[in-house]
């Protein structure tokens, strides 16, 4: 968890003699206690106090200091204006917040009011880690979602509702306690909202931390249900929510906190939020945190997106279809029609190269038209963001003629397909013509820069154009005349934002002008070390003209801003559809594209228990080989779990649980994990790796792989391996699908064996499901005779020469041994330990493990007499290595003395280490 940042110390009392400038500073500081205020002091956003103290520390930037308060100095930061964003991601990402406090007039207009009176200033936005609409602090191919957790009462049921504010996306769901982690995890929010109340529930706490974004409390008024409802009734503009869906309490006062906290940190300003979709609970497949992170879904173990399935199968070309993309992952469909649909457009898509193909072309050139919308809903957009709605709207058109001229062979056109161009086919046309019109090919980034609105679409802007511009030509004209009149051809009419326009000589030129007669045309208006500055009639008459024009013209480029603007919001609700099937589009010809690069195959997929797969392929260490050019090919092997008919075998006979062994190193692991990702990229719509799928719909997926320990809550790794291995025990049901490594091994041997032993049984007796387990415990194979759904399945591994050759290959039956020794000697021990580990297994093996064990420290000291058996082993191979090197009939006289000193001082120097 990234905690919400401890509140600063709040905001000091303020005296009768402090400046209007800090008295406003701390007036506005008192209503935002917890955020870093960003104070607009001309170019710079200013810090005080224990701000400044945090956020120089936080930035590593100089800490200052200006004025006193109450007879001691106030600390002071600032960052510039113009590079604020950079300062702003660092906080950000930090956990804080910051309230950005903006100069609303000119200073011009405060020294009207009295030379002491102070700029009016308020707060424009409460920036918070999940309320980011910047490109520039966000990650332009994922998701930023705002969530907020709710309950109403003594209502155990919860709701969970969330938004990524920068796109528009609002959704909300019920949420049973068991299955909070779960979704948490497949959102992973930039920010959660709680109830403080939460904060008293030990398990909810222990949730809490878990979490990657920040968790903000808020006061338990804030999800008050009934305060909710009227407050989404408003957003909607309804009389009743029916409309919309059946929500529960929890899920109307999530989504009413949500509401509210997006309203605060926006100051009253709404982003163009969709109505929101209820997810249904279980419409998705349910995968733990544990399980996304073991099966490195996003992102690898070590937090890195490179080698995660996701940077393998991303082939989108859009922000929005790789945020689609992203999405799909995250939260495989469970629901069959809804997954072939899907798999039906990337099938349709795969057939047709050269659409595909070109489709993709024209996709790579659509803008987001999403985060755009949002910024001009918000007030933060300018003319670029404009731009991007109109290459969008574009884009949507030019696409919907695409699927509209589809093969009549292909027809009828795949539903998710019809969909799409529906969506683009529904916005107006009359709105990107006008936007193609209005708008001038370079264009400033913020509209008060103006110059964006392109010649000829306003006659009354081309008039004040040509005015100002024809002026600007006049003065050059002037200073020219001038000059002549003078005499003084190196005077220059010169501009800047204090004097306006005015004439520029040097120091022994201008005694000209300040004499009799040029004097009377000429007036003086400054003097500096080298150059003095006088000014005409004529040129304040023309500098007049010239202002007016341009301020009368940026006036009015403003004012069509602002009409585009409300153009583009009166058609928000077209154009935020539309946006989200460029993106489905995009995330749809993405998947066409990765089947047909890396040999994908359609999976089959349906309400049945089936889990048969031919020809299975790890995506990501397949790609990893491919990169590889001395690598070994990727050994492909089949798996079948299916626990119903679905082949036309009786249940009786259905191996829906199968016990691998083999030795470390084999690929079990990768085996494991394939299966897995197989059947996430079946129901997230996508072809899979391998030659034949058959899924049966998986409900929930967990994964117990790999070892961790978590010592900040003072577990071992072996107490992490049982807490997982209990919440898949207590929670997978016949349509899961389990796989589980090496379960009990951080423990004694006949503890762990124990526990493993119990936990096949519980698999195929109780939890009934789908599942492979994998294992070291050979005992554990001869469960085989007794369980009737269980499986033995090994590694298949090849001897030669007393090395171990690991063919990657599953096949039946059980592995006679781990081969651990064989691996320990590859991964490079050194060869007196492994010489002293073949000897003790020998033993072992003789003996067995009863009472033999007991005996074994005196027939094979493992000690203090241990220690000359081992540096024996250690000299004798050295010695043996230097002599077998030497060839005697190749020996000159000199070779061979030189020879026995090396050898001499080789004895002497191990002689020394005994």
């Amino acid at each position: 968890m990234r905690p919400e940042m401890a509140s600063p110390s709040p905001s000091p009392a303020i005296p009768a003699d402090a400046t209007p400038m800090m008295a406003q500073y701390l007036e506005i500081k008192r209503s935002y206690p917890d955020a870093l205020l960003f104070y607009r002091m001309g170019d710079f956003y200013e810090m005080f106090f224990e701000d400044a103290v945090r956020a120089a520390e936080a930035l590593d930037i100089a800490l200052t200091k200006r004025g006193k308060h109450l007879g001691e100095d106030i600390p002071m930061c600032g960052v510039p204006v113009h590079s604020h964003e950079s300062y702003l991601e660092r906080l950000i990402r930090q956990g804080f917040k910051v309230a950005v406090c903006e100069q609303m007039e000119d200073p011009a207009e405060a020294k009207k009011r009295g030379s002491k009176s102070v700029v009016r200033r308020d707060v424009v936005r409460l920036v918070t880690p999940g309320t980011l609409t910047e490109d520039t602090l966000l990650d332009a191919r994922a998701h930023n979602y705002l969530a907020a957790l709710a309950r109403t009462g003594s209502d155990a049921a919860l709701g969970l509702a969330w938004a990524d504010i920068s796109t528009g996306t609002f959704e909300v769901m019920p949420v049973e306690a068991g299955a909070l982690a779960a979704e948490l995890a497949r959102l992973d929010p930039g920010e959660l909202l709680v109830a403080d109340g939460f904060f008293r529930d030990e398990a909810m706490r222990a949730l809490f931390d878990q979490q990657n974004g920040t968790v903000t409390a808020l006061p338990a008024m804030r999800f008050d249900s009934s305060a909710a409802e009227r407050r989404l009734k408003s957003h909607l503009g309804v009389g009743a929510l029916d409309g919309f869906g059946s929500f529960t309490r929890p899920e109307i006062a999530a989504m009413g906190a949500l509401l509210d906290y997006v309203e605060l940190t926006q100051v009253g300003r709404m982003p163009a939020l969709r109505p929101p979709r209820r997810v249904s609970m279980g419409a998705a497949m349910g995968i733990d945190a544990a399980t996304r992170a073991n099966l490195e879904l996003v992102r690898t173990l070590k937090g890195e997106t490179r080698g995660s399935l996701l940077s393998v199968i991303d082939r989108t070309v859009t922000g929005a279809g790789a945020r689609d993309l992203a999405t799909r992952l995250a939260a495989p469909l469970t629901d069959p029609d809804a997954i072939n649909a899907r798999l039906d457009a990337v099938e349709c898509l795969l057939d047709q190269r050269d659409l595909r193909s070109r489709l993709r072309a024209r996709l790579k050139a659509a803008p987001d038209m999403a985060r755009a919308l949002t910024r001009i809903s918000l007030g933060r957009g300018g003319p670029r963001d404009l731009a991007a709605i109109r290459d969008g709207l574009d884009a949507s058109h030019e696409l919907a003629e695409f699927l509209d001229r589809m093969p009549a062979s292909l027809a009828p056109l795949p539903s998710a397909l019809v969909e799409a161009a529906a969506a683009l086919r529904g916005v107006a046309a009359a709105l990107c013509d006008r936007l193609a019109v209005a708008l001038d090919r370079e264009l400033p980034l913020i509209a008060r820069d103006g110059g964006f609105i392109a010649p000829g679409f306003s006659a009354a802007l081309d008039e004040l154009r040509t005015l100002r511009d024809e002026s600007r030509r006049l003065i050059a004209g002037l200073q020219s005349k001038y000059a002549d009149e003078t005499g003084v051809s190196v005077l220059k009419i010169r501009h800047n934002n204090v004097l306006g326009y005015y004439i520029e000589v040097g120091p022994k030129h201008a005694e000209r002008l300040l004499r009799e007669p040029l004097n009377q045309t000429y007036i003086h208006r400054q003097t500096l070390a080298n150059a003095v500055r006088f000014t005409t009639g004529e040129l304040a008459g023309l500098a007049s003209r010239i202002a007016e024009a341009g301020g009368r013209a940026l006036e009015i480029e403003l004012g069509l801003f602002d009409e585009l603007v409300r153009a583009v919001l009166e058609k928000s609700d077209a154009i935020a559809s539309a946006a989200a099937a460029l993106g489905a589009l995009d995330a749809t010809a993405a998947l066409a594209e990765l089947a047909a690069e890396r040999r994908y195959a359609r999976p089959r997929v349906d309400r049945s228990l089936a889990f048969r797969i031919r020809g299975g392929r790890h995506p990501v260490v397949e790609a990893a080989l491919e990169r590889e050019a001395s690598a070994q090919p990727f050994v492909p092997n089949d798996c079948d779990l299916s626990g119903d008919d679905s082949a036309g075998e009786a249940e009786a006979s259905s191996k829906r649980l199968w016990l691998l062994t083999g030795p470390n190193m084999a690929g079990k692991s990768t085996f494991l994990r394939q299966n897995a990702l197989i059947a996430i990229l079946a129901q997230m719509g996508s072809f899979v790796p391998a030659e034949e799928a058959h899924i049966g719909v998986v409900d929930r997926l967990f994964s117990r792989v790999g070892a961790a320990d978590d010592l900040a809550r003072g577990r071992s790794t072996f107490m992490v391996e049982m807490v997982e291995t209990a919440a898949i025990l207590n929670q997978a049901g016949p349509r899961s699908l389990v796989i589980l490594d090496e379960i009990g091994r951080g423990t004694a041997t006949f503890d762990g064996l124990s526990i493993a032993w119990a936990t096949v049984e519980n698999l195929h007796e109780v939890n009934r499901s789908r599942a492979l387990f994998a294992t070291h415990y050979h005992e554990l194979t001869a469960l085989a005779e007794k369980l009737p759904h269980l499986a033995n399945a090994t590694m298949r591994v090849k001897e030669w020469q007393g090395d171990v050759i690991f063919l990657h290959e599953v096949g039946p039956g059980a592995a006679d041994r781990s081969y651990g020794i064989q691996v320990a000697k590859l991964a490079g021990l050194p060869p007196a330990v492994i010489h002293r580990a073949q000897a003790v297994l020998s033993a072992l093996e003789k003996g067995g493990q009863g009472d033999r064990a007991h005996t074994l420290i005196d027939d094979l000291p493992l000690f203090s007499a241990v220690a000359k058996p081992m540096r024996e082993a250690a000299r004798e191979s050295a010695l043996e290595a230097e002599l077998t090197a030497i060839n005697p009939d190749e020996l000159t006289p000199r070779e061979a003395l030189d020879l026995l000193y090396r050898l001499k001082a080789l004895a002497r120097t191990e002689s020394e280490g005994r």
